[in-house]
């Protein structure tokens, strides 16, 4: 049986967007609102997907490509109206010549509630019912700004679609509404536009009067309302985006949590659409899961953590994190206040601790940063341990440089390494080294001087100043009775090593 070609509407400018990005590259759960179409064409296995364009043309049809590689991009011209739209479709889909004789459903591109499982629906009841025109309808509460279907009175088949702006008083009263998904036989469908004029409140092309003039023609026009009018809701503007977006998250963190998964707080809990759950993973209150993640089985993520297209695996725990395009490793402890940018690998039982931050880093099995340090370009080996504030040093104005610590090395509290450098297996560096150089296996690296002292300097050269007060009462509370203080200071030269 051949299957239906879809046709995507996404040439709108989307005005009440306020945005000079299209209205359908707007996003909500981690796609773009066309990326949610494409999904949900998908499930009804189509013949060809055509992507009708216009406002942001190249953009918009990237996007299309992206998720669709041998999707049709149509460009719609000047002539306004969701029918003229679907005649340049239809145009080239005669140039392409595609195969029709499975209809031609039509959607929205502003949908991102509408599912594959309705499409589906929608398309097995115009075959099992034989219909020339089927119409994916919804039964609204608050039917305002919605085309209003009309039903023939004993078939019960659609007579016609009438748009809010063209309705009577009477019509408006009616509660069930289009969805602007329709699924046609493709003759009637050229046959009917090719008679529909502008004649309306909006000077437009209405598909929705194909409708009528297919039923005029003694053609079986079906309308299926949806079970879930959710599914319908299109986006105008930012409100309905967040509205939209806020159902979308409900649904996930609902699946989520059937599936297996702890959310202790759904209200603040964000998971975006093509985020990869394992069961018993544990999401604390202000948890945002962006793009392409994948958590595995137990582990505990947030609280108030962001991560995006970063992989976590089992038993790995993340608290109060920033990270992007990272692995973070099995049973591998991170936070909290730590930052992974791109390319950080965290292997198993690694550890970047408090206020850390890693960037194109690989810590080895067991590495540990625990805390206060920067950690760019570089590979710590298994089981290292680089201490307290120190700095990779992986830049030099012109060139960005790996540095490699050996297995089971000992980085000492505020070390400078400035790459490209090798510390080997098993090497010490003291606190405060910088290392300039390769360092064989098994050494320890010193760079700081012996310390030097200078006794009476701040009464000396900062005479005056509350330093120099304190100094001095501190002085002649240590002086003997009847000594002068001045005789505990050694000269301005001195020093002690």
């Amino acid at each position: 049986m051949a299957q239906p070609v879809v046709i995507i509407l996404a040439a709108g400018q989307g005005t009440r967007m306020k945005s000079n990005l299209p209205k359908v590259l707007h996003r909500a759960a981690g796609r773009t609102m066309l990326h949610h179409a494409i999904v949900a064409a998908g499930a009804v296995q189509p013949e060809r997907m055509v992507v009708v364009v216009r406002h942001g043309r190249d953009a918009v049809a990237a996007e299309a490509l992206q998720h669709e590689p041998s999707a049709l991009i149509a460009d719609q011209d000047d002539v306004p109206g969701t029918g003229r739209a679907v005649q340049c479709a239809l145009d080239a889909i005669g140039q392409a010549g595609l195969d029709t004789t499975g209809g031609i459903l039509v959607i929205p591109g502003d949908t991102p509630l509408l599912d594959g499982a309705t499409l589906q629906d929608l398309a097995a009841h115009h075959r099992a019912a034989g219909a020339t025109v089927t119409l994916l309808t919804a039964v609204l509460a608050d039917p305002f700004g919605y085309g209003r279907i009309i039903r023939e009175p004993g078939t019960g088949l659609v007579a016609s679609v009438v748009e809010e702006r063209d309705a009577t008083p009477q019509q408006r009263a009616i509660t069930e509404v289009n969805t602007s998904v329709y699924l046609f036989d493709a003759a009637t469908l050229r046959r009917g536009l090719s008679q529909v004029g502008r004649g309306n409140a909006q000077g437009e092309v209405y598909l929705t009067d194909v409708v009528a003039l297919a039923r005029q023609e003694g053609a079986a026009t079906q309308a299926v309302p949806c079970s879930d009018p959710t599914v319908i809701l299109g986006v105008n503007s930012r409100v309905q985006l967040a509205q939209v977006a806020a159902e979308l998250n409900r649904r996930l963190t609902t699946q989520a949590m059937l599936d297996g998964v702890t959310i202790q707080d759904p209200a603040t809990t964000w998971i975006d659409a093509d985020t990869i759950l394992e069961p018993d993973v544990t999401l604390l209150p202000g948890t945002h899961l962006a793009g392409r993640c994948k958590v595995a089985a137990g582990a505990v993520i947030g609280p108030f953590t962001t991560l995006t297209d970063c992989e976590v695996g089992e038993g790995a725990t993340v608290d109060r994190v920033v990270a992007s395009g990272s692995v973070i490793g099995p049973r591998a402890e991170v936070g909290p206040f730590t930052y992974l940018r791109p390319g950080t690998v965290l292997g198993n039982g690694a550890k970047a601790g408090a206020h850390t931050e890693l960037k194109a880093a690989t810590l080895g099995d067991g590495a540990k940063v625990p805390h206060l340090s920067y950690v760019g370009d570089a590979v710590i080996g298994d089981g290292a341990n680089i201490g307290a504030g120190t700095i990779f040093a992986n830049y030099d104005g012109v060139t960005k440089s790996r540095s490699e610590v050996g297995p089971g090395a000992r980085v000492g509290s505020n070390s400078v390494l400035v790459a490209p450098v090798q510390v080997g297996a098993g090497t010490y560096t003291g606190a405060g080294t910088v290392v300039r150089g390769d360092v064989p296996p098994g050494s320890l690296v010193v760079s700081a001087g012996p310390v030097r002292i200078f006794e009476g300097w701040t009464l000396r050269k900062r005479p005056g100043t509350d330093s120099a007060a304190r100094a001095q009462a501190a002085l002649e509370a240590q002086t003997p009775p009847g000594q002068d203080p001045a005789a505990l200071e050694t000269g301005p030269e001195a020093s002690h090593t």
